[in-house]
């Protein structure tokens, strides 16, 4: 483990980079779950594919699980808290269309919203 000098004795897990270098949204950020189609195990669910939504959080960074599950050397990725309304994912259908719903997804699903 790696201590912070003088007064700021905080400890940091060995192999967890700050959140500051690694996240490349911040809380409020609106990003889109990239629309893609990959074969195998992915961590996208579907019906968030193409929707938009805004960073709750930035997590941490973890080793890849769509590498994991095949046995292969893992990338470290940032994981994000992503919050949607039930407007943007079911439309008309929405029966409370303010609700929302949090999801869990990789940096690599994500882009910034307008790119």
């Amino acid at each position: 483990m790696r201590v912070l000098p003088k007064c700021r004795r905080a400890v940091i897990p060995t192999g967890m980079q700050a959140l500051a270098d690694t996240a490349r949204f911040a809380p409020g950020h609106l990003v889109r779950v990239r629309h893609l189609m990959p074969p195998g195990h992915v961590r996208a669910p579907h019906y968030l594919r193409g929707k938009s939504g805004t960073i709750e959080r930035a997590i941490a960074a973890f080793g890849n699980p769509e590498q994991l599950a095949y046995g292969l050397k893992a990338d470290k990725r940032m994981l994000y808290r992503v919050r949607f309304t039930m407007d943007e994912i079911w439309g008309a259908d929405a029966e409370i269309p303010a609700d929302t719903i949090d999801a869990e997804l990789y940096d690599h699903w994500l882009e910034p919203e307008g790119d």
